[in-house]
């Protein structure tokens, strides 16, 4: 199995972001080249993207071509537009973490760096006291720097989102060694990430290590995440894949067909209360009853040390539409309300263990939480330094 030729989620193409269009998948591949910040937020609002990890890499750098977009002429300009872009392309979906993380990292560090170089622009002729600390010099020159830094940053977060993918998935096929049938809930491999993906990466990884491996995918109502995007990439890999209607997958959890439950995650709270697409909860709640394990996957960037529990978790509720419809069809009464979240919570304590890109971390999650994001942190200065 080689992922390495398939078709990448999203790719910098030096002036644009060129991504696949998941809303047209499994039917055709097409891709979009994202030039503007109107392009960039209608792509993630509608699902063109998705998935935590690659709303991040996405996100981040969505705001280099909107920086392009806009143009400024000097630094201060720039900064009110990024400080803009914050919020429009930062929460333009609010449950995945990933995304204002994202946006919010590349942005403080390309502001950081701009005190140090913008000055530099003008110690030449000692009118940097004039200008203040901020070195808005109006030079194109200063403006373009805080582009390269911001093109950077973004660059990083998707080559690190990818070696992240590779540990979750090395951890996962250790973890997961006995494990055969895997079943899983929405998409979360390499559609979903800048990698090999996160619940998809053990499977991926079992794979390759020429471990047999099945996967059984919820279709994930109402867009059909699994149906058409897991099992499109699986199928694409040669992995053996069948789609179970939600509301089966219980019954194959109770009647021992399945080994094991992997999801991933959009949102992880300090308690390792876990908010993934709508359905999960189901899923998790089988697994308990049956006796098997039930494994969260997901970069360490995933979890919001912020969070106390789930409970905390901003729960995205999109249109009733999407529920309404299928097909272009309506098929509910028009009488009738539909109640659209876009995600649930599934508790610490249904959950057997995290697999991060940082090791396997297990309950109690606020101390194993801990300890991971404190290593993931060391390792980051190390990297820095």
């Amino acid at each position: 199995m080689d992922t390495t030729a398939a078709t990448p989620t999203l790719r910098w193409t030096g002036d644009s972001i060129e991504i696949i269009d998941q809303t047209r998948l499994p039917g055709e591949l097409v891709l979009i080249d994202v030039r503007d910040v109107a392009s960039a937020v209608d792509a993630i609002e509608r699902l063109a993207i998705r998935g935590a990890p690659a709303l991040g890499a996405f996100g981040a750098l969505a705001l280099v071509v909107g920086l392009d977009e806009a143009q400024p002429g000097s630094l201060g300009d720039a900064g009110a537009v990024l400080e803009r872009f914050r919020t429009e392309i930062g929460d333009a979906r609010p449950t995945a973490v990933n995304l204002r993380w994202a946006v919010d990292r590349t942005i403080d560090a390309a502001l950081a760096a701009a005190g140090s170089f913008g000055s530099s622009d003008n110690t030449g002729d000692g009118s940097a006291s004039e200008q203040g600390n901020t070195g808005d010099s109006g030079s194109a020159g200063s403006v373009a720097e805080l582009r390269r830094r911001l093109l950077d940053e973004a660059l990083a977060i998707g080559a690190e989102d990818a070696r992240a993918c590779a540990e979750i998935g090395r951890f996962g096929r250790e973890l997961l060694a006995d494990a055969t049938v895997i079943a899983t809930h929405c998409n979360a491999g390499r559609l979903a990430t800048a990698g090999t993906g996160t619940a998809l990466g053990v499977v991926y990884a079992k794979a390759a290590g020429g471990e047999p491996v099945r996967v059984l995918a919820a279709e994930t109502r109402p867009l059909l995440q699994g149906a058409r995007l897991t099992a499109w990439e699986l199928a694409d890999a040669g992995i053996d894949v069948s789609v179970v209607a939600d509301a089966a997958m219980a019954s194959l959890i109770a009647g021992g067909a399945v080994d094991a439950v992997v999801v991933g995650a959009d949102r992880i709270a300090a308690n390792g209360d876990t908010a993934n697409k709508v359905g999960t909860l189901a899923h998790a709640l089988a697994a308990a009853d049956a006796g098997i394990g039930f494994y969260v996957a997901a970069p360490t960037t995933t979890i919001d040390a912020a969070l106390p529990s789930g409970e905390c978790i901003a729960i995205e509720q999109r249109n009733p539409d999407e529920v309404h419809h299928a097909g272009g069809t309506r098929l509910t009464p028009t009488e009738a309300v539909a109640i659209n979240p876009a995600f649930d919570v599934t508790p610490a304590r249904l959950i057997t263990a995290i697999i991060t890109d940082a090791g396997v971390l297990r309950p109690p999650y606020d101390r194993s939480i801990a300890q991971a994001l404190a290593a993931a942190g060391d390792d980051m200065r190390e990297s820095v330094e």
